[in-house]
This record gives structure tokens, sequence and C-alpha cells, in this order.
């Protein structure tokens, strides 16, 4: 919306440099610690299948637990020292390797499912959240960002889901493993758990230190995807400024320090493992120097050794595979954090508990003493009262930023005022339906936005009951069939990206469609033929006319031709009504609005830098 863009590209500019800080609150429930409790509680829809792979990894760990005391039979076998035929020993072994592989192939393909399933919902849980979220909260957040933690942090999470599976199965198998060396011989076994509380305070001090360097690299992450964004969003205007190395200078830079913060967090992620295999070595060492002294001496047979190494190394198997998976925990933990901070962002503009839906009567606008701003301490709109009586019209126009667009934002409840009451049919905009707005009020901006989605689902976009034979009339109407039938699958014809393969003006038909479909109570133009040549412009006057026939209208208009059969003309400035009145009144009153009709080639904003 053209009037408010002062307001909001301020917030934008706010969000380059702010970087994720709004999303920084002191005592946020979005912790890092509480972030991943948060994530798991949408496992409990699927408490079935978490159980069906929990007894899947039961299965495979035992298996792999059972797994070297087949091999000591099969050794004890073969030296002579156990009564079982050796084919037996070598039988036991290819079953349990193979029940093993039976089981980890469940558990896999499960835990696969399972993270994909959660990791949808949340998608969908963050998804329906931003659909829903205030704009003032979308004013001041770049897209990038929002798209980082949709997609980056989710898949993260993702990662972690699928590793923390495999996880329960690692610390099922170092208990199993403990278990049995402390039973074979438990001396040698509490050489071997030695290792354990040494790694414990490693992580303590690991921790804190590594998650400092996962938020940095994702924040980094975020602002390159917020500047590659923007930069792609708004290409011509970089081509036309020539802007180009300019802007990949910024770029650079930024991608330089995603870099250096990526490189750090991988430093932080790797520096676990080295302490980790300094240790095994060391145990291992220990281990069989002591094993092999309890052989010399007859304290343990020469199966129970190889079972022993066996087991020694599968117990080091799990400690290094945990000490990464605490490192994607990590990861994970701060990824939740900022996830969690999305879906914890309030929704400004809600329902009241008992509103009910706009009533069937026709529909006057009130606005008594409206105050606003987008931003707090910085007011757009001051005091502002008028009337506009069921199927008039009112025209507002004035200077960039002086509230035209704010005013129509506020009608149609985007956002709340600050003070004072705006009525529709009757009733205060907060004690009705949001849906009930949206139904009775349709809005054409000066440049609408089309979907990578056909002509005709387009036009239909606000009614999804919308029979074809009303769109193609509605299209007639609006002087938009002719250049649809010339498009190369007519209405059926696939749009590109924000509708890029038609023209300013064929995307403003389209629009035009789109409203006389949805056949609202309340019609909003908002320099709706700002973008339409003259030409064209005469063209659609009458298609306009019966657009607003027996709607309540407000137009938003610099070309003052546009608006001389208005019942009422607004004239803003500084966010306050200097004048009003019809066309007639206004020229009788000789003020601003007489002053840019007789200079109709002036704007009001180069009206009012002259003076």
């Amino acid at each position: 919306m053209s009037g408010s863009h002062g307001g909001r590209n301020l917030l934008a500019g706010q969000a380059t440099h702010e970087d994720e800080r709004i999303f920084e609150k002191p005592g946020a429930k979005g912790g890092v610690k509480r972030g991943l409790g948060r994530f798991f509680a949408y496992l409990r829809p699927y408490r079935r299948r978490a159980c069906l792979i929990s007894l899947t990894i039961i299965a495979a760990t035992l298996g792999q637990v059972a797994l070297p005391m087949a091999i000591r039979q099969a050794v004890n076998s073969a030296i002579g020292q156990s009564s079982m035929p050796l084919s037996h020993g070598i039988l036991l072994f290819i079953a349990l390797a193979g029940s093993n592989a039976l089981f980890g192939y469940l558990q896999e393909y499960h835990a696969t499912q399972l993270a994909q399933r959660v990791v949808l919902d949340l998608r969908s849980a963050m998804f329906a959240h931003l659909q829903r979220v205030s704009l003032s909260f979308l004013d001041r957040t770049q897209t990038g960002r929002l798209m980082s933690r949709l997609q980056g942090d989710v898949g993260t999470l993702q990662e972690f889901l699928e590793q923390s599976i495999s996880s329960l199965g690692d610390v099922l198998l170092l208990l199993g493993i403990i278990i049995v060396l402390l039973v074979m011989n438990w001396r040698i076994g509490a050489i071997t758990l030695l290792v354990l509380p040494v790694l414990f305070i490693a992580r303590l001090v690991w921790q804190p230190w590594a998650q400092r360097r996962f938020r940095r690299a994702r924040d980094a992450s975020s602002t390159v995807n917020a500047a590659l964004a923007e930069n792609i969003n708004g290409i011509r205007t970089v081509q036309e400024s020539r802007r180009e190395d300019h802007n990949f200078t910024q770029y650079a830079r930024k991608a330089e320090d995603n870099f250096q913060a990526a490189m750090s967090s991988s430093r932080a992620a790797q520096s676990i493992v080295p302490a980790v295999d300094i240790l095994t070595g060391i145990a291992m060492a220990t281990v069989i120097l002591a094993s092999a002294g309890a052989v010399l001496h007859g304290k343990l047979g020469a199966g129970e050794m190889v079972a022993y190494f066996f087991y020694v190394q599968r117990f080091f198997d799990p400690i290094r595979s945990l000490s990464m998976q605490y490192t994607i925990a990590s990861r994970a933990a701060v990824a939740a954090q900022r996830i969690f901070e999305i879906l914890d962002v309030g929704i400004d503009v809600q329902d009241k508990p008992d509103a009910l839906p706009l009533p069937a009567a026709p529909c006057a606008i009130s606005f008594r003493d409206v105050s606003f701003g987008y931003v707090p301490g910085r007011q757009v709109l001051h005091n502002v009262s008028f009337e506009v009586a069921a199927n008039q019209t009112i025209a507002l126009v004035g200077p960039t930023g002086s509230g035209k667009s704010s005013i129509a934002a506020l009608l149609h409840r985007f956002y709340d005022a600050w003070s004072g009451e705006i009525s529709i049919a009757g009733v205060n905009v907060r004690d009705v339906t949001q849906d009930s707005l949206g139904q009775n009020i349709a809005m054409v901006l000066q440049e609408p936005f089309l979907f990578s989605a056909s002509v005709m689902e387009n036009i239909r976009y606000n009614t999804a009951a919308a029979t074809d034979e009303r769109i193609i009339a509605a299209a007639r109407t609006v002087r938009a069939h002719d250049f649809i039938m010339d498009l190369p699958h007519g209405y059926n014809t696939m749009l590109g990206q924000a509708g890029r393969n038609l023209s300013i003006g064929q995307r403003q038909l389209i629009s035009f469609a789109r409203a006389l479909v949805a056949d609202p109570k309340i019609l909003i133009l908002d320099e709706a033929t700002a973008s339409i040549d003259s030409f064209t412009e005469l063209e659609i006057q009458e298609a306009l006319a019966v657009l607003r026939q027996g709607r309540t209208s407000v137009v938003i208009a610099h070309r003052l031709a546009t608006i001389r059969d208005a019942d009422l003309i607004l004239v803003l400035h500084g966010g306050r009504i200097v004048e009003r009145g019809d066309h007639g009144q206004l020229l009788a009153q000789n003020g601003l609005y007489a002053k840019l009709h007789r200079s109709s080639r002036t704007s009001f904003d180069d009206l009012l830098t002259a003076q």
C-alpha cells in the first residue's frame, strides 16, 4: 500500500540493522534448554510409533551385546575349551548378525518416518502461525531470516531427531556393555569406566562455549539468506541503479562473516572428538595390559579375552557416537530456540471471544478520533475523523506518507488503531470477526500480487466457489478477457512468480476481476490505476464504475481525474485531514486541492516541495 510505504520501509530497514534482536526478549519462553523440551512435545501424537522404534532398538541392542559372546563361544570351540561344535558357534554368530541387520533396518526406517512426520508438523505450525502473525511483525522482519528458520533450523531439528533415536540405542548398548564387562571381570571393567567422569567434565566445559558459536553461525546464515532474498526480489532496482558491484561487495562481506562463523562452529563441533579419541586410546592401552596380565595368570580365558576386546572396542564406539550426537543436540537446541521464538511471536490483532460476523446491513464507515503509527513514538495518523454513508465513494488524496493507505489498512483491521474507534455498519471493527471483514472487504493495490498458478485460479483466489462462467464474466467486465484469451492457454495459462510474465497493467486488470468476483460490500482501491497507462485507464473507467456500483468504496489516488465523482474527498497532510468536501466544494475552498487541480501535471509531493 503506497501510502504506508514510508513507515513500512523504515521498519524493514530497522530489521536489517537489528539482525535477530527483535526475537531476543529477556525471560521469553524459547530458551535454549526449554527449546528442545518443547520440540519433543511434537512427538506425542506418534507415541505408538515411538514405542515400536523403542522395541526395535532394544532388540538390536540385545543382539549387539550378545554378538561378542557368540565370538567367545566360537573361539572356545575352536581351541577345544567348549563342548559346542564350532559350526554351531558360527551359525549363532551369523544368526545374531542377521537379526542385527534386520532390526537396524526397521529402526532406521521408522526413525526416518517419525522424524519426517514431526518436522512436517513443526513446519506446518510455523507456516500457520506466520499466516496469522500481525503485519507489524512482518514489517520489521526480513523474509530471508524467516526462511532461514523455517528451512535451515527445522532441518537441523530433523537431523537431531533422527540421530537422537540412534543415540537411544547407543545409550542402551553402552549400558549393556558395562554390565557384561563388570560381570566378566569387574576389575578390568572398572578400569574401562574411569573414562566416563572425565568425559562428563569435558562436556560441561565445552557445551556453553560451543552453543555460543552455534548461535552465531545460525544468525550469520540468516543474515546471508536475508541479503540474498532481498537482492533477488529487488533485482530490477539493483540493475536500474547499477548497484551490482556495490551490492556484491556488501554480500561478500556478509558471506565472509558467515564463513568465519561456520568455521568457528565447525571447530567447536569437532573439538570434542579429539578428547574422546585420546581417552579411548588411553583406556584401550590400559585394558590391553590388564587383560594380558589376567590371561597370563590364568584368570581370563582366550575366548573371554577376545570377547573382552570386542566389548571394549564397542564400548568406545557409542561414546564416540554420543559425543558427535551431543554436538548435533547442541546445534539443535539453538535451532529449537530460534524456531520457538517465531512461534512465540504474539498475534496483536485477534478476534475477541465474543466477536460476531459483520452485520448484513449496508456498510457505512466511521472513523472517530483515530490515531495510529507503525512504530511506537512515530505517529502516522492524528485524530482522524470522518463518516461515509453506505454505497458512497470516499477518496483519499495527499502527499506520500500522509496516511492514506494507513486508513485503508486500519479499515481492514490489518492493524489496530492506537486510539479512537473505527466502525463498519455501526459496529466497531474490533467486535467483528476478521473472517467476516475479509469476506466483505476487497482491496486492489497499486502493485497487485499474483500467485504462481493459472489465471483462472488467481481470479478465483478470494472466492473458491466461483464458477468458471462467473470468472469469465468478471474478466469481460473489467476488459481483461481479450488479453487473457491471447495468452498461450487462455484462462489456464500458468503465471510465473508474482505474475512477472504479464505486464503491470494486465496484472492490475486481473486483480480487478478478482475483486469483482469476490462481490464485496466495501471496495478499497489503493492507487489501483497508477500502474496503468492513460489509454488503458480510460478503457476501464466504465468497469470501475460497475465495480463500485452498490458498494461503499474507498479510493486512494494521485490522479484527481479518477476521483472527481467521489461523494467525499479527504485531503491529508502529515497524518491529518486538512481539507474535506466533494470536488466542487474543494475547488471553492481554494486550498491545497485546488492548487493541485490548477497544476494538473504536478503531484502533491512536488506541489508541497515548491511551497
